[in-house]
């Protein structure tokens, strides 16, 4: 991707640090992944008794697609180093968005029991979607 197709300077959306930009998307995985190992653990111990069941409900969604796109992402990162693209690249940016957005709102909305916060919880899951759109394009491409 040259600069005329790329005009806000997105290197980390081009190929060209592709090797630093898996490298980078396999670190965000990790480390996601190890966020919904530790936000789990503390639902299932310091929630347990605190919330309703239908907060904790909510709070283990939250977990559960975190877990799912992490896992994602990290295959995304993987198969960046295999075949560099600008919209694996992208399906990675709208992953790791979608889980702030997604699990986070959740995460908030069961904990604080504020029910506003999930109006933009379908945001987190239009990433997700578009995401996995970008990867099953990437696949076309290749």
């Amino acid at each position: 991707m040259d600069d005329q197709q790329n005009p806000l300077g997105l290197v980390f959306l081009s190929k060209r640090s592709n090797r630093n930009m898996s490298k980078t998307i396999i670190i965000s995985a990790a480390i996601l992944l190890a966020l919904a190992v530790a936000i789990g653990a503390f639902g299932a111990h310091a929630l347990k008794e605190k919330l309703t069941s239908d907060l904790l409900d909510i709070y283990k969604t939250g977990v559960q697609y975190h877990f799912y796109h992490a896992l994602g992402l990290l295959l995304i990162g993987v198969l960046s180093l295999h075949m560099p693209s600008t919209l694996l690249n992208w399906s990675a940016l709208l992953l790791g968005l979608g889980i702030v957005i997604f699990s986070g709102s959740l995460y908030v909305l069961a904990i604080t029991g504020i029910r506003w916060i999930g109006a933009i919880t379908p945001i987190g899951g239009l990433s997700f979607i578009a995401g996995w759109i970008l990867l099953f394009l990437a696949m076309l491409k290749k």
